[in-house]
């Protein structure tokens, strides 16, 4: 991949739906993750001075914070924190009394944890319709093709600039940008629970994505894993159906 041509075409694709939209700039979420951060780099270069990175901390590793907080002086672009830790516990008490009997653990817990990016989603459009923002996600390829995003969470956004890019792609972009090292090697996490990873997650390498995505080749278990995934979570990338009334 030529980093440069790409990141030129993804500077003037920004520029150009900012243009059409009659927006004033962009948001962005900042976990202190790759995908993130050459995010906000991109928006930064679309719309300098237009550009507000929030940091939306949900019980997370500080060291989270920290990275993202870096990435934003790094980029000079404003932030703001917005612990959503509060908001959430609230939320998860609430829903106590309506749980069902014998609920499964493990099922509890995906679906907790996915109250986080759905309050991130809030978090970012309440910042963006007060300054006529446009929303950047920051979902890479191989999240976009395996549906390894939350539904009305991180899937929630106005524009994705990274949805063409496998995770090797969006590292090279990010080396070109100039980020920290730190960030372009961090281990990719939604960050939903302690210890969490996108490949222990996926039970796929980003390598191993990344070869199938951009050849189509790959190991047969492999092949089938990601197009099981992709088969699973084709609702995630359509508008809700609707049926047609007839009159």
């Amino acid at each position: 991949m030529d980093a440069a041509k790409v990141c030129t075409q993804l500077i003037r694709w920004l520029e150009a739906q900012l243009q059409q939209s009659g927006a004033r700039g962009f948001v962005v979420g900042l976990s202190g993750g790759l995908d993130s951060a050459v995010t906000a780099a991109l928006a930064q270069r679309a719309a300098p001075g237009h550009v507000l990175g929030l940091v939306m901390p949900c019980h997370s590793d500080p060291a989270d914070q920290a990275h993202a907080v870096q990435v934003a002086h790094q980029l000079g672009i404003e932030y703001q924190v917005i612990d959503l830790g509060p908001v959430y516990d609230a939320l998860v008490e609430r829903f106590q009394a309506t749980l069902p009997p014998g609920v499964d653990p493990d099922r509890l817990r995906v679906v907790q944890a996915n109250i986080k990016p759905r309050l991130r989603m809030l978090t970012l459009y309440h910042a963006a319709g007060l300054r006529g923002y446009l929303v950047l996600g920051t979902d890479n390829r191989a999240e976009v093709y395996t549906g390894y995003f939350t539904k009305y969470g991180d899937g929630g956004a106005d524009l994705l600039p990274l949805a063409d890019l496998v995770k090797g792609e969006v590292r090279a972009l990010g080396r070109y940008l100039g980020l920290p090292e730190a960030i372009l090697q961090r281990t990719p996490s939604a960050g939903l629970w302690a210890d969490q990873s996108d490949e222990a997650e996926m039970g796929l390498s980003y390598e191993a994505l990344d070869r199938y995505l951009l050849t189509g080749e790959g190991d047969p278990e492999v092949v089938a894993r990601i197009e099981a995934l992709h088969r699973a979570t084709e609702h995630k990338r359509r508008l809700p159906p609707w049926p047609v009334v007839a009159r």
